[in-house]
């Protein structure tokens, strides 16, 4: 392992862009959730004409698919991102995460999201065709407090990423939620690096992170694993499918 100053500075050098996880391989482990996202959506694309991925990040998930529909369309926001996916798939649209949607109504068999920002459930029902579904891996409530907890000390967890929220806001859309499944999973980092990057991407763990502000909690980040091996806390995800009648 090399030193805490060498590990900080690796992390914050590692590229942003896309949604590629294969750098932390060796330095973090998160366990899967048992639905396998990408095989579900996989089956879904092959059996549809038309399917939306909201959010898309580079497109990297949706893009492993073995067959992709017809009318294969993406959204995302942040345009080092949408560089990425659009190479990797057919059609990519610049939209804000909370809508509106620039595609016209019941557009789409399918609509799909992996871990999107916020949900525009008003939105959704609105590009879904009749009998169409939505479905979404999802980032629940509390996901890895142990590690915002470490780095900020205790915070509130907030109700917006709650499974009841989900259901709730999915009905007084108008769809009717088909299957609604949380699960929590290990997570371990064996490195300050990994945890310098992956605060930096996933900005919501705690937000406003740099290096420099958090400098003195990062030190007893590299401590704590010199010590027991790793840092590990728990991540929270749900599965959710929803129908329009």
């Amino acid at each position: 392992m090399g030193s805490f100053e060498d590990l900080v500075v690796e992390g914050a050098a590692v590229p942003l862009e896309g949604w590629d996880f294969s750098w932390f391989a060796g330095r973090a482990t998160e366990e899967r959730p048992p639905w396998g996202y990408a095989s579900l959506i996989g089956q879904r694309l092959a059996v549809v004409e038309s399917a939306l991925d909201l959010q898309t990040g580079g497109g990297e998930v949706t893009a492993s698919a073995p067959v992709l529909p017809r009318l294969m369309a993406a959204t995302e926001s942040w345009p080092p991102n949408a560089l990425v996916a659009s190479r990797n798939l057919p059609l990519v649209v610049r939209a804000p995460d909370d809508g509106p949607l620039p595609f016209r109504s019941s557009a789409f068999d399918l609509v799909i999201s992996r871990h999107p920002v916020v949900t525009p459930w008003v939105e959704i029902a609105r590009v879904l065709r009749s009998g169409g579904t939505y479905l979404s891996q999802q980032i629940g409530a509390g996901t890895n407090r142990g590690l915002t907890d470490f780095m900020m000390g205790p915070q509130p967890v907030s109700d917006a990423r709650s499974t009841s929220r989900a259901r709730a806001e999915a009905e007084a859309a108008g769809l009717e939620v088909l299957r609604l499944e949380p699960v929590e999973l290990r997570v371990a980092f064996f490195d300050v690096g990994a945890v310098v990057h992956f605060l930096r991407k996933v900005l919501w763990t705690v937000p406003g992170f740099t290096v420099e502000g958090y400098r003195d909690r990062l030190l007893d980040m590299h401590e704590h694993i010199q010590e027991h091996g790793e840092f590990v806390c728990t991540s929270t995800r749900f599965l959710v499918e929803a129908r329009k009648p």
